[in-house]
């Protein structure tokens, strides 16, 4: 069995003139990453290791979730191929993934997770939302063999506000 959590980005400001790896979030954005952090650790999943896309709204939102997580910053890596929009990237990474890993979080970027999540859940989703989360199972036992699974849990933070 091998779990996915998939984070979106909180909601990032568009106040300032830099380039869009760097927009910073709202105050919004960290409120919410806060309370749906929140909703998962009282989940108590064991996760193995966590991944974000290098652009500082989503690393920004990965640091709220592990603080409120208590997880071991050893175990967490930023990488390139979660900076997509498009989803091809995250979905050969995730493939790629050490099988001795069942449950990985990965923090990225709309469209690539409202577009995987419907390809590989079994609940459809117009949008997951900044800061929204959706974990999905697989019965499986090796990642390069990731295909359809089963959509676990899926929190909006307007529903915890």
């Amino acid at each position: 069995m091998k779990t996915v959590i998939f984070v979106r980005h909180g909601k990032s400001s568009w106040d300032y003139q830099v380039d869009d790896k760097d927009r910073p979030l709202k105050e919004r954005g960290i409120t919410d990453a806060h309370l749906v952090a929140g909703q998962l650790q009282k989940m108590g999943l064991e996760v193995d290791r966590c991944f974000s896309s290098p652009a500082n709204r989503a690393l920004h939102t990965s640091m709220i979730f592990l603080r409120n997580l208590n997880f071991d910053f050893g175990k967490f890596q930023v990488n390139n191929h979660l900076y997509d929009f498009s989803g091809d990237s995250v979905f050969s990474f995730l493939k790629g993934l050490d099988d001795g890993y069942s449950t990985v979080m990965i923090f990225g970027h709309n469209y690539a997770f409202t577009s995987l999540v419907n390809m590989l859940g079994d609940a459809y989703l117009d949008n997951l939302p900044t800061s929204g989360m959706a974990i999905l199972e697989f019965d499986i036992g090796h990642w390069r063999d990731l295909r359809r699974g089963r959509t676990k849990k899926i929190t909006f933070p307007k529903e915890l506000r």
